[in-house]
């Protein structure tokens, strides 16, 4: 093994058998961390209903304008929380899964099959439902290959399938991975706590930096509307751009090495959720940027932290159950294909509006719809094209499993 062409160091291979922390040595049976993939699922949850409470043509049901307020300001944090959560967790399990012996070239063959077939078929299926009508064709070339993100127009970065974007930025920090991995395994033990500490000031100042740079008007389309007082470009920097993104993903990267050196103080996942659910009350209450991760970053660090740790420890988990995981194990489909069901299904029930009773039973079809399709999306894309193809065919015959990431977004 080279320094240089390989991603995993000694660190991660020996946390496969014996994880140290403060209270001792810990002796995990596996590294795959079940509560941590169940827990994949309420995130991408989040997303989904946040996109119900959105009071746009296209996504609006509700007849009540009153209930339709309410439900948005109650929901309309809910994805930013997801995705951020998603992205501490791909930095986080990524950084816990490399492998002593792996190849950069090798992983990035891993991460592509793991997440372009799926999103291929979307991007499909958005563009022949209903973003064909409306979305350039260079627009839509941009979304295919991942690269609409970089744009900093709304309907470019929130084109065809709109969740899309974050995998435009999923795209770059695996990209990124191998270089950062061997950097940041560099750091003494004794000074995580303070690589932590900046990039945690550094999610949380993002706002200030972006307010500071860009001017301040006009708002986004709809921003007015949504209370959300950023213009376009404010929005796609301190929000969309991957680069800053990337943030989110190497304080994931560093938590692990935390929690795998024993440098972490574990508060539990009881009171990380405590902490999670007073920063979103929060983020009602700050600035719009502010309220998309600042107020936020910190409960998702503890709780992902707190989970692996559990799972480790094998202390009790909500999110270590069978039906738990097998949801985990869907979310990234169900991630890609929820909008798709919820735009096409608003243009099939045409221009009606509904009551509060009527809504909710329409709402909770299309969630089931959603789990239906994202399940069939990854027994028949997913899961078999990963097991397939995450190898080079001299070597599936003697390879394991694609590792516990495999669907981490």
């Amino acid at each position: 093994m080279t320094h240089g062409n390989t991603i995993g160091g000694g660190s991660p291979a020996a946390a496969a058998r014996e994880v140290p922390v403060r209270d001792g040595l810990l002796r995990p049976e596996t590294t795959r961390l079940p509560s941590l993939t169940g827990l994949r699922f309420p995130a991408a949850l989040l997303v989904f209903l946040n996109h119900t409470g959105l009071p746009f043509p296209g996504l609006r049901l509700l007849k009540d304008n009153g209930t339709t307020k309410d439900w948005f300001e109650l929901t309309k944090n809910a994805g930013s929380l997801g995705v951020t959560f998603f992205f501490v967790l791909s930095g986080f399990v990524l950084t816990w899964s490399a492998r002593a012996r792996d190849t950069s070239p090798a992983f990035w063959r891993r991460r592509f099959v793991k997440i372009y077939p799926n999103y291929v078929v979307t991007w499909v299926l958005a563009m022949v439902l209903f973003a064909s009508a409306y979305t350039p064709t260079r627009t839509a070339v941009a979304n295919l290959f991942m690269v609409q993100v970089w744009v900093p127009k709304f309907d470019v970065f929130s084109s065809v399938n709109t969740p899309s974007w974050s995998l435009g930025c999923e795209l770059v920090f695996y990209a990124c991975f191998p270089l950062l991995y061997h950097l940041f395994q560099r750091i003494p033990v004794e000074r995580l706590k303070y690589w932590i500490g900046g990039l945690t000031a550094l999610v949380i100042a993002t706002p200030a930096i972006t307010y500071a740079v860009f001017p301040d008007k006009p708002y986004f389309p709809g921003g007015e509307q949504l209370g959300a007082h950023a213009t376009v470009t404010q929005y796609w920097f301190a929000y969309f751009l991957p680069p800053v993104r990337m943030v989110d993903f190497a304080l994931g990267m560093l938590v692990a090495l935390a929690v795998m050196k024993g440098r972490w103080w574990n508060i539990g996942m009881l009171w990380s959720t405590v902490l999670l659910v007073g920063g979103y009350v929060l983020a009602s209450h700050v600035p719009f940027l502010y309220s998309q991760r600042s107020t936020t970053i910190i409960p998702i660090v503890f709780l992902i932290a707190a989970a692996a740790t559990a799972d480790v420890k094998g202390s009790f988990s909500l999110f270590r159950n069978r039906t738990m995981v097998w949801l985990g194990e869907i979310s990234f489909a169900f991630y890609l294909i929820h909008f798709i069901v919820l735009t096409y299904g608003r243009k099939w029930l045409g221009h009606d509006y509904y009551s509060t009773a009527q809504t909710t039973g329409l709402l909770a079809a299309m969630f089931a719809i959603s789990v239906l399709a994202a399940w069939a999306l990854y027994a028949l894309v997913e899961r078999p094209i990963t097991r397939g193809w995450s190898r080079p065919r001299r070597t599936r015959a003697s390879a394991g499993s694609a590792g516990p990431l495999a669907g981490a977004k």
